[in-house]
């Protein structure tokens, strides 16, 4: 059987770009060779290229029809392996690209990419669902913010977030008044849209589910502690900051609630691939409250669904292999 080529997308438009590098360098040593010819692609702002490992020459690749011309002979893809967190990967751009040139790809697709990628527009829809989740304001870099008008909404302390993005990046934790303002300053240079959302005191879980061979499958729960005051970019991929316990000690009544929780919000948001889902438990209502959802979950050493796959009982290889016969079969 001759082997499928796969385009192994990377790279970004956003600060995450190095995390996506670091993906792609995972995803491409588990990909099964016997299987897959397997094509990096590095997509930054000034151009998308295949580095060829000779010289350090690169190829460009053609825009027209997502193909490269490699000694002499033109590479088509019979599928794609994004691996873009932030823009243009996670937000939809690039899955409107490829459905246009009827290119399959291994990610949720363009209109629930986009959604979610808006974290207000993510929380809005799973409560229009029944889904509980932490109350929140919304803001535009053009709004005139009142910090008096947030407090009489919401209740410190809270989170201060772009509302589009990942990692943790331009995130603040508020626990006084006088901070609203600098976190606000922070997380507007990262994005035009703001998320203030309400802290839920309890435990912070996060979980993969995935769409394989006709079965939805949730992966085995982390719980996630972090020596700093939250769940930041640098406890995030910083050695010793954050613990992560896989598959987490809660009990088994409790694993299934987040479990069938995660699956249904999977089928609300109609996703694909694998994506995570993040909770926190709150433990004034004993309920699991929704954080965000992660389409293009991070694959870099550090990162959580690699740890939930082997808990699995998955070799790497397995369930990369399994993404993308979904898509390429």
């Amino acid at each position: 059987m001759a082997k499928k080529n796969i385009a192994l997308v990377t790279g970004g438009y956003s600060k995450e770009s190095v995390i996506s590098m670091l993906s792609s360098e995972i995803v491409e040593q588990h990909l099964d060779k016997k299987l897959y010819q397997v094509y990096k692609i590095i997509v930054t702002r000034d151009r998308w290229y295949h580095p060829t490992g000779k010289g350090g020459r690169t190829i460009t690749v053609n825009r027209h029809d997502f193909s490269l011309r490699s000694e002499g002979e033109t590479v088509r893809f019979d599928a794609v392996l994004l691996m873009i967190h932030g823009t243009p990967g996670e937000d939809g751009k690039m899955q409107g690209y490829f459905d246009m040139l009827d290119i399959p790809y291994t990610s949720c697709d363009t209109q629930t990419s986009a959604l979610t990628f808006n974290k207000r527009y993510t929380v809005a829809t799973a409560a229009f669902s029944g889904v509980k989740v932490a109350k929140s304001l919304h803001f535009f870099k053009q709004d005139t913010i009142q910090i008096d008008e947030i407090l009489k909404n919401l209740t410190l302390p809270v989170f201060v977030k772009p509302n589009n993005g990942g990692s943790s990046i331009g995130m603040s934790k508020v626990n006084k008044k006088e901070e609203l303002a600098t976190a606000l300053e922070k997380a507007f240079q990262e994005d035009d849209q703001v998320l203030v959302e309400e802290f839920i005191r309890g435990r912070e879980f996060t979980i993969g589910v995935m769409q394989t061979r006709g079965e939805l499958i949730a992966l085995p729960i982390t719980e996630v502690s972090s020596k700093k005051e939250f769940f930041d970019y640098e406890a995030k991929y910083t050695a010793g900051l954050a613990t992560e316990i896989t598959p987490a000690k809660i009990e088994p009544a409790k694993t299934k609630v987040i479990e069938d929780l995660a699956k249904r919000i999977y089928q609300i948001f109609n996703c694909r691939g694998v994506v995570r889902i993040d909770f926190i438990w709150n433990e004034v209502d004993n309920q699991p409250y929704m954080l965000e959802i992660n389409t293009v979950p991070g694959q870099s050493q550090n990162s959580i669904v690699p740890q939930q796959v082997r808990a699995y009982g998955w070799t790497m290889s397995d369930f990369y292999t399994r993404l993308i016969e979904a898509v390429a079969s």
